[in-house]
């Protein structure tokens, strides 16, 4: 089951849109979607405490709230769901990098090109709850999922993840260096490291500063000097390349 929040303002707008994802659904019978339709951005974010949405159609341009503001409130909750902006203009696309944007669609949206992004969209989405790492514990093995893993560190002399959901899990005692531990995490794009004994998972990276990364909910990692510009541009490349890609 894959839940989508469609936020649109505008009620011819969000009619059409409707009947675009409607007719998406009815063309694709192996997947099971759950709609909702919020024509209030304060609305949606009342509803994401409870539903936890998989993936947003956003549009930039609204009154209460705009469509950047509310995905930068989504991504303080807590949420990893897939965004996808719809807007008349297209000055709002560097903004929607805060925002950690999968797509940035022109208004009026061609329904074949909606279709093709909403396929590679969930496509991704699979691609992330599949992909995994499991952990062993003092509690026995444990299973997390590598986009929920926000950063490891050496503590004790075993591997500490923090988990997305709040979770802290300590591995048994490692006998190798830490990064002989985390070389699968590290052949993964999404992670680097910020010192000799930190790894960070660049999707929840807003900020790389002199000393430290800013993540998206407000705390901060410490960077050490030699391995800033290495972050830096990696973060770089992991980000702008996504932009530039989706744009």
């Amino acid at each position: 089951m894959l839940k989508l929040a469609l936020c649109e303002d505008n009620p011819e707008q969000r009619l059409a849109m409707q009947e675009i994802l409607r007719s998406y659904a009815s063309q694709r019978p192996e997947l099971t979607i759950q709609f909702f339709i919020f024509d209030s951005g304060y609305k949606l974010l009342a509803a994401e405490e409870d539903e936890k949405f998989d993936l947003f159609v956003l549009d930039v341009v609204m009154p209460e709230i705009s469509g950047i503001e509310l995905g930068v409130k989504l991504r303080e909750l807590g949420s990893s769901g897939i965004i996808i902006y719809l807007t008349i203009s297209p000055e709002y696309a560097l903004d929607s990098y805060s925002t950690r944007a999968f797509q940035y669609l022109m208004k009026p949206v061609q329904p074949a090109h909606f279709s093709s992004v909403l396929d590679q969209a969930i496509a991704e989405l699979n691609s992330c709850r599949t992909a995994s790492l499991t952990i062993k514990t003092h509690d026995g093995w444990q299973l997390a999922r590598l986009d929920h893993i926000i950063y490891a560190e050496l503590a004790d002399r075993a591997i500490r993840y923090h988990l997305s959901d709040g979770r802290r899990l300590d591995s048994l005692t490692i006998r190798t260096p830490f990064q002989t531990e985390i070389a699968g995490l590290l052949a993964d794009s999404r992670f680097a490291l910020c010192g000799a004994t930190l790894l960070v998972n660049l999707y929840y990276v807003i900020a790389v500063e002199k000393t430290a990364l800013r993540l998206d909910s407000g705390e901060q990692l410490p960077l050490a000097r030699s391995f800033a510009s290495k972050v830096r541009q990696r973060w770089n490349d992991y980000w702008l390349n996504s932009i530039k890609k989706n744009i």
